[in-house]
């Protein structure tokens, strides 16, 4: 699927990283049970920062995205 290809380029990556930054932060701004969505935020950071998808397996593709030659 386009979509996990995508998210294995580098601009993939940053998007997660930037879209986990953005509930980190909204979840901190709107304060109180919100900061539930700053915790939620951290997947998409993580997934960007180490380079895995986790919808990758959802369409038979490996988690960590195919090596581009």
């Amino acid at each position: 699927m386009r979509l996990v290809q995508f998210m294995g380029t580098g601009t993939g990556r940053a998007a997660r990283i930037a879209a986990g930054a953005a509930f980190v932060a909204g979840g901190a701004a709107a304060g109180g049970g919100w900061w539930l969505l700053s915790v939620i935020g951290l997947v998409p950071i993580a997934a960007g920062v180490f380079g895995f998808c986790l919808l990758a397996p959802l369409f038979r593709e490996p988690l960590r995205g195919r090596p581009h030659a």
